[in-house]
């Protein structure tokens, strides 16, 4: 019997051995003092980028330059698109950095009609506050319009508040939404005054290094370089249309219709002009080096966020147009700047410390009258005149030309209240206004936005209209342009459709935790903060629908 006894303890005890040596070889849990993860992460949106551009240009691109880095050192998602429309900048630099979709962050677009408040809102507007560095308007800016956390305000939350994080543009919304509402400061420029501000949602005052950096008034210094093409004419010729064009618009003067710009006349006079220039891009990572130094990010214990967003290539590119030497010679310049940016960064953050995403929050359809040029489909959609004939036959039908109370991102407000109280059939107007809308020239759909889910429609199309409405900041009816068409006159160009010139973008990760390679599966914009999130072991922001890109990392 004891026998026995003696060998089912002896078998016990074989048994219990592997577990224990896998208990002592298994890694320890994650907790806050040995979590991985980069001293710095850097997100840079480019304002309108075509993902063709990349390719495109590839030939033009440095060595040593910023896009090539990314390229042949880094990890590409191929295929990446928005999931939503409208396609424009307020809406994608938050989809970014919140992983959501305007159904749900309620940033609908750069404007929209505001149900509740009955006024037209702008994406970052807010009254209860005051500007900060500047006495004008431009400053009552922040992020209160947006309904969910960012993934900066999720780094700050999973670091007890200590991690700092700030945002740069020439444009408010591309520095304020990426942020967030947790922000350590967002800072945007004054086209009046050639000055960096905030607003009292921050700070109350500009800090010191801020202040040093607009007194060194870098914008007159820049335009005393005028803007003449970097590289030699002929190259231009091979990717390019002719320099000038009819169809290009003129935002440096309309006497200025080709290279070489003058711009040393507006230096001290006009600080607006900078933005529809590359030099836009060489003050931007000016101020976002300026920053890094200032605050000293990357310098802590705990990972800082740096948010930037390239405003010039959308001044450009709506006025020349993607096929333009002017922007075509942008991106070569953006190129440059990245890779100096890169060389700043491994020298003030340490090579192999840092993590960057670049990606676009739209990118653009061809200039119209460029595509009737080469006998593509497109043209101008004479959207005010159309626009004006409805109005007119509401009036006759109703007597009143009110119905419509406002028109933002291809969708028309109906004012429910005054159809209510005048007791109009709404769904009567709204199918008179579907078929006139279906009737015009460069439209190839309209309907009523709350039929959406029932009436037949590509399943891609209702997904990205149905991710793109809020009940409370939508419109009544949808029209859909036909492929090509951009609103105006034809020349220059714009975006905010669904199609894949407007929602194709780049997306691109570099530097620590991240892989190198590429994917051409089909990713998302809402898949950068769910990825950014697990790289960083934190929680993804409140109302992320994007999936983690695994194989980005390492």
């Amino acid at each position: 019997m004891k026998k026995i006894i003696w060998l089912f303890l002896l078998f016990l005890l074989a048994q219990s051995a592997p577990a224990q040596s896998l208990s002592k070889s298994a890694a320890p849990a994650l907790t806050t003092s040995n979590v991985s993860r980069p001293k710095l992460v850097v997100g840079i949106v480019v304002d309108q980028m075509r993902w063709d551009y990349l390719y495109r240009f590839y030939p033009l691109f440095k060595n040593d330059g910023g896009f090539k880095r990314f390229l042949n050192n880094g990890f590409s998602c191929e295929n990446t698109f928005i999931p939503y429309t409208p396609t424009v900048t307020a809406a994608g630099h938050t989809c970014v950095y919140t992983g959501s979709v305007p159904a749900i962050h309620g940033i609908m677009g750069n404007e929209w009609y505001d149900r509740l408040q009955h006024t037209t809102m702008y994406c970052s507007e807010d009254n209860s506050v005051n500007s900060v560095g500047s006495n004008d308007e431009v400053g009552k800016m922040s992020p209160r319009n947006l309904l969910t956390t960012t993934i900066g305000d999720e780094l700050k939350l999973a670091t007890n508040f200590k991690s700092k994080v700030i945002g740069v543009a020439i444009k408010d919304r591309g520095a304020i939404l990426p942020a967030g509402h947790a922000a350590d400061a967002a800072y945007w420029y004054n086209n009046k005054t050639g000055d960096f501000i905030t607003s009292t949602y921050y700070m109350q005052q500009l800090p010191q290094w801020m202040q040093a950096f607009n007194s060194r008034k870098i914008v007159d210094s820049l335009y005393k370089l005028n803007w003449n093409t970097l590289l030699p004419k002929e190259t231009y010729l091979q990717y390019s249309t002719a320099d000038e064009v009819p169809y290009e618009n003129k935002p440096l003067g309309s006497e200025q219709k080709a290279f070489p710009y003058n711009l040393a006349a507006f230096a001290g006079k006009d600080y607006g002009k900078i933005a529809s220039t590359p030099y836009g891009n060489s003050l931007t990572a000016a101020i976002a080096e300026a920053a890094v130094i200032g605050e000293r990010l990357g310098k802590s214990a705990q990972t800082d966020f740096l948010t930037v967003s390239f405003s010039s290539p959308d001044y450009i590119g709506h006025s020349f147009g993607p096929n333009s030497w002017e922007q075509m010679d942008d991106y070569v310049r953006l190129d440059a700047v990245l890779g100096n940016f890169f060389n700043f960064l491994d020298a003030q953050v340490g090579k192999g410390n840092y993590t960057v995403f670049l990606t676009a929050d739209h990118a653009v359809a061809h200039v119209p009258n460029f595509s009737v040029e080469h006998k593509l489909p497109g043209g101008a959609f004479k959207g005010a005149a159309i626009m004006n004939s409805l109005k007119a036959l509401l009036k006759d039908k109703y007597n009143t030309d009110k119905l419509i109370i406002a028109e933002e991102n291809y969708q028309l407000y109906l004012d429910n209240n005054l159809i209510d109280s005048a007791h109009f059939n709404k769904k009567e107007i709204s199918d008179f206004i579907v078929s006139y809308l279906l009737k015009q020239d460069g439209i190839t759909n309209a309907f009523a936005l709350d039929n959406l889910m029932t009436i037949p429609l590509n399943s891609k199309q209702q997904d990205m209209f149905a991710n793109g409405f809020m009940p409370t900041r939508s419109g009544d009816i949808q029209f859909v342009l036909k492929p090509g068409y951009v609103s105006g006159n034809g020349n220059g160009t714009s975006h905010g459709l669904w199609n894949p010139y407007d929602s194709h973008i780049p997306l691109l990760w570099y530097g620590w935790g991240i892989a190198k390679g590429k994917t051409n599966r089909e990713t998302y914009m809402t898949d950068i903060a769910a990825t950014t999130a697990a790289l960083l072991h934190i929680q993804m922001p409140s109302g992320c629908v994007g999936k983690v890109i695994e194989e980005v990392m390492k």
